[in-house]
C-alpha cells in the first residue's frame, strides 16, 4: 500500500507539472507539444513512436500500481521509490529553469533560447533524465514484464529523440554556442573536464 501511494503521488506530481506547463504555455500562445508535428521520415517515426510509448507507459504503470502485482526484488522497491521521487524533482526543476523555452519535441519555426544555467549546467537533458528516473522508479516498485517492455521502449525512444532529433536541432539553431555547451556538460549528468 505504501508503494502504491508513493507511485500515485509521483505520477500526480509529474503529470500535474507537465500538463500545467502545457496549459500555461498554451494560454500564452506557445505550442508546447510538437512531437511528430510537421516532421517527416525518421524524425517523424521517432517522435510519433515516442509519443505512443510514453502514453503506453502511463497506462501500464497505472494498471501495475492498481493491481499491485509485481515480482518482488527485495530492497529494489525502496530504491525505485527514491529514484521516482528524485526524477520528479529533477523534472520540475528542469521545466522551471527552461521557462518558456520548454517544449515536447522541436520546431524550426518556434524560436527558443539555449538554456545552459541552473540544472542545465549539470545535464544537457535534465527533463529526459527526470522521465527516465520516474519510469525506472515505478518499474522497480511494480516490476512486471509488461511494464518492463513499455518502460524499455519509452527510455530507448527518449534517447533516440535526444541523439537523432534534439541535438541536431540545437546544433542547427545555436551552432558554436551549443558546441561549446556540449563540450562542457554531459548528455545526462555531469560536467566534462
Amino acid at each position: 500500500m505504501v508503494y502504491q501511494l508513493i507511485a500515485v503521488l509521483i505520477m500526480i506530481a509529474f503529470y500535474g507539472v507537465y500538463f500545467a506547463k502545457l496549459f500555461h504555455q498554451r494560454k500564452q500562445g506557445i505550442q508546447t507539444d510538437l512531437l511528430g508535428k510537421g516532421k517527416e521520415g525518421f524524425t517523424k517515426f521517432i517522435e510519433v513512436t515516442l509519443k505512443i510509448a510514453t502514453y503506453a507507459v502511463v497506462v501500464v504503470e497505472a494498471v501495475s500500481i492498481f493491481m499491485n502485482r509485481y515480482l518482488d526484488f527485495t530492497g529494489l522497491r525502496a530504491v525505485g521509490a527514491i529514484l521516482g521521487i528524485l526524477g520528479v524533482g529533477i523534472f520540475i526543476v528542469s521545466v522551471l529553469t527552461m521557462r518558456d523555452s520548454w517544449r515536447a519535441g522541436v520546431s524550426k519555426e518556434e524560436k527558443t533560447e539555449l538554456v545552459t544555467t541552473g540544472i542545465y549546467a549539470y545535464s544537457r537533458n535534465p527533463a529526459f533524465l527526470g522521465f527516465d528516473l520516474i519510469y525506472l522508479g515505478i518499474l522497480l516498485m511494480f516490476f512486471n514484464w509488461g511494464l518492463f517492455a513499455v518502460t524499455l521502449l519509452a527510455v530507448v525512444m527518449l534517447h533516440l529523440q535526444i541523439v537523432n532529433v534534439e541535438e541536431d536541432f540545437l546544433l542547427a539553431s545555436f551552432g558554436d554556442d551549443y558546441l561549446a555547451y556540449r563540450k562542457k556538460v554531459c548528455r545526462y549528468i555531469g560536467r566534462k573536464r
